[in-house]
């Protein structure tokens, strides 16, 4: 059973190891945003793993919150 955490954004025990993915889909947000990161276009990575423009900002706005999200303690 897949469980929406974010729109377009899934987890689910049986797919990816419960790892967020697209909904719909078996590509991993990791995935999309490693290949933004690496130099992909938004369009490439649209034809490659067969998404929409939509899918792959949904998966740059979940990273973004979890970034947003991180706290970090500083020791001295």
């Amino acid at each position: 059973m897949s469980i929406e955490i974010a729109p377009r954004i899934v987890v689910d025990q049986a797919v990816r190891f419960g790892r967020p993915v697209i909904r719909g889909t078996r590509v991993p947000v990791a995935i999309v945003v490693a290949k933004l990161a690496g130099g992909m276009s938004v369009d490439e990575i649209v034809t490659e793993y067969d998404l929409s423009v939509e899918d792959v900002q949904a998966a740059l706005h979940y990273a973004a919150q979890l970034v947003a999200d991180e706290e970090f303690l500083l020791a001295a």
